[in-house]
């Protein structure tokens, strides 16, 4: 009987295949775009509320960098090994089985990838608000907007990769050019004559959300690790990548790397020039970096502040628009979820069905997120941004997990295989990030329970739906 990816070769030779288009500067495009999104701009008010010193916010943006980069230590092993659409889908597939790989694929593709569409859109929306200044849009008109832009970047995405990734190359470059803008104008502004830093922010402290140091780090640790997510974004479109055992470790390291600068430069900018304090007032806590440039600059910093932020998210829905869908593009060509998400458009040589589907999904989840906040209780006091993002990264934190364990137990199962790049430090490197993220796991679910049940039972339901799809012949009939 022919294994899944028997299966799988012979459908990409019935079938048009997906285009190698795609080269280091849009690989390493794809790495950075898909990480900087909302959670440098939206998340460092809640960690300075959850840790209330600079110190230790600054200590765990540091581990969240370094675990990245052992993350890509072990996924650069794998996407080299394993050069296929569907990234962790295809890691998951070899080393534990098709449960395990199909529960990551079915989460992914109708809970991760449309939350974080829907969580960017709400900030997108929440930051046109600042930059129209005297406008303020209903909810409504708030939903209408987020689901208008996630159509608007699904179609985009149809209409070819190399579309979906110029548009990530130009966003990527504007992205990163504000958060290096972010970083450096207090300091430029200081060599300049102005009095703008307060040195005494660094050692201000306030209560902590979170009582003991443990839980301290780990409320920090799910903030910051929203902002540092989709670090592995080059993995599902590796089928893409020109020359993938050269091009993909380049982008890994290189765009993490400029992650971490980039970030502990913002956060260092934050804190010389916005009190600890002032950061924590919840309806502050999305808004730093806007305070921050308006206090500055002036109404006009803010605004162009507020301009950078929607580019930014922009960027981060398209990049989940470019790359989400081809897990269940892989699903679907695997046979083992519904064939026509594996069906390559015959002009634009794109995933269009998975790309449609998705960008469905999250209009789906920004409305039943907007009533959540609006009827239930635990929620109430939550933004929808905070919801989603909370949920995504419990979720995606066992699969990332899972899958740098893959580096082990292909090792085993599969000594012979052809690997292109080895995992530096094996196998400590992959034994201590899972040990991490096994504690982390751990306090989060401590914390924030009912984000964490409702990420579980999301990964519960494919259960039945994976033994219904996979019965027997006999059992269909």
């Amino acid at each position: 009987m022919p294994d899944a990816t028997d299966s799988t070769e012979a459908t990409v030779q019935e079938s048009p295949s997906l285009l190698r288009a795609l080269g280091p500067v849009m690989a390493i495009a794809i790495v950075v775009g898909n990480v900087i999104g909302s959670g440098i701009f939206a998340k460092p008010g809640r960690i300075a509320a959850e840790a209330g010193r600079f110190d230790l916010i600054i200590a765990v943006w540091i581990v969240g960098g370094v675990l990245c980069l052992l993350g890509a230590l072990c996924f650069a092993e794998l996407a080299t090994m394993l050069p296929h659409a569907g990234g962790l889908y295809v890691y998951l597939r070899e080393a534990y089985g098709k449960l395990t790989a199909f529960l990551f694929g079915w989460q992914e593709f109708l809970f991760n990838r449309p939350a974080s569409t829907a969580a960017l859109s709400m900030i997108f929306v929440g930051s046109l608000d600042i930059a129209l200044k005297g406008v303020e849009f209903s909810l409504f008109e708030t939903l209408a907007l987020a689901i208008a832009l996630q159509m608007a970047a699904a179609a985009i995405n149809v209409m070819g990769v190399l579309w979906g990734g110029t548009v990530q190359a130009v966003t990527t470059l504007i992205k990163s050019s504000f958060v290096a803008f972010v970083a450096v104008l207090p300091f430029a502004l200081e060599i300049a004559g102005r009095d703008v830093v307060d040195v005494s922010n660094f050692s201000a402290t306030i209560v902590p959300g979170q009582e003991s140091l443990s839980a301290q780090i780990a409320a920090v640790l799910l903030a910051v690790m929203w902002a540092y997510n989709g670090w592995h974004g080059i993995a599902p479109v590796a089928e893409e990548i020109r020359d993938p055992q050269r091009n993909i470790p380049i982008a890994l390291f290189g765009g993490i790397g400029l992650l971490i600068l980039l970030y502990l430069g913002a956060n260092l900018a934050y804190h010389a020039v916005v009190p600890i304090s002032e950061m924590a007032i919840p309806k502050n806590q999305e808004h730093v970096a806007e305070i921050m440039v308006t206090r500055l600059l002036g109404d006009w910093g803010g605004k162009l502040m507020a301009i950078g932020v929607m580019v930014s998210t922009l960027g981060a829905i398209n990049s989940n628009l470019l790359l989400g869908p081809r897990v269940p593009f892989a699903m679907g060509r695997d046979k083992v979820f519904f064939p026509i998400l594996g069906e390559v458009h015959a002009r634009f040589r794109t995933p269009a069905v998975a790309i449609l589907v998705q960008g469905a999904l999250g209009v789906v989840l920004v409305l039943a997120s907007a009533v959540l906040v609006e009827y239930v209780e635990y929620f109430k006091q939550k933004s929808i941004f905070s919801i989603l993002t909370d949920c995504i990264i419990f979720v995606s934190s066992i699969f990332y997990a899972l899958s740098v364990g893959a580096v082990i137990l292909l090792r085993r199962k599969q000594p012979d295989k052809e690997r292109p790049y080895r995992t530096l430090g094996y196998p400590f490197t992959p034994i201590l990030y899972m040990v991490v993220y096994v504690w982390f796991l751990v306090y989060v679910f401590q914390g924030a329970r009912m984000e964490a049940l409702i990420g579980l039972g999301m990964i519960a339901a494919g259960v039945p739906v994976f033994w219904w799809w996979n019965r027997s012949p006999a059992e269909k009939d």
